[in-house]
């Protein structure tokens, strides 16, 4: 199956031999889109994948509500296994991953199996022509700062309504209208999403994560231990329960 618009991005072409080098990475990363069962991944070249300019994120816009490394965590901190979710809020993939696997990470959150880690990134702005990839990532960051508790209802929302690539993405009024749907009703919200108070730590972010061992989303880990393919298309039940 080729990859999704947008799933592959890379720097302009220089020349004909330049032209050769992107038709053969383009080729390459098609190959590496992997279906199995009804979860894929969609994956990243992780030079020039992110629009516009990474800057460092300073203490006046870092997020609250988020761990050091940049995740909302949801459940008994008291939990045994920690599973941390990789995603871009524009990834196919990603949608597929959620609709299979949000009852079974709400069901932990919420009787105590387990921490989830839910580690947005931002690398599919092209995909859109208004950098959705990004400001949907920002509105992960306003709403984490207010209620964790509602914070997986917010996620399986975004990606019910997730827009196809290729398109404009969600308007900022869209995404603050999911917001408070989902409970987060204070003006305080919807003003840091339509500023995107955050856009510059969303940038710095994805490079770190896109730096390390993230190559693809979604990439899931279960106390620390990247999952494969075939983990993740039997489900997360299993792995949860084998790290108890």
């Amino acid at each position: 199956m080729s990859i999704p618009q947008g799933g592959w991005s890379g720097p302009p072409p220089a020349s004909r031999s330049g032209n050769r080098t992107v038709v053969i990475l383009v080729v390459v990363a098609a190959l590496l889109f992997v279906v199995v069962g009804v979860v894929g991944v969609v994956t990243v070249q992780k030079s020039g994948v992110i629009t516009g300019v990474a800057t460092a994120a300073t203490a006046g816009n870092t997020p609250a509500g988020v761990t050091a490394a940049g995740t909302v965590r949801v459940g008994d901190s008291n939990a045994k296994v920690v599973v941390r979710v990789v995603a871009d809020l524009q990834c196919p993939a990603c949608k597929q991953f959620e609709k299979r696997n949000a009852k079974t990470l709400e069901d932990a959150a919420e009787n105590g199996t387990a921490i989830v880690e839910y580690d947005v990134i931002a690398f599919l702005d092209r995909a859109s022509s208004t950098e959705y990839s990004s400001r949907a990532a920002n509105a992960s960051f306003c709403v984490a700062g207010q209620d964790h508790s509602k914070y997986q209802g917010w996620f399986a929302a975004m990606f019910e309504q997730q827009p196809a690539e290729g398109g404009s993405g969600l308007s900022d009024s869209k995404l603050v209208e999911i917001a408070k749907n989902a409970g987060y009703t204070d003006p305080s919200v919807a003003q840091c999403i339509t500023d995107r108070n955050y856009d510059s730590y969303v940038h710095d972010k994805t490079e770190r994560v896109l730096n390390g061992d993230v190559n693809a989303t979604p990439t899931v880990f279960v106390n620390g231990k990247k999952l494969d393919s075939s983990q993740l298309s039997n489900g997360l039940e299993a792995a949860i329960a084998a790290a108890r």
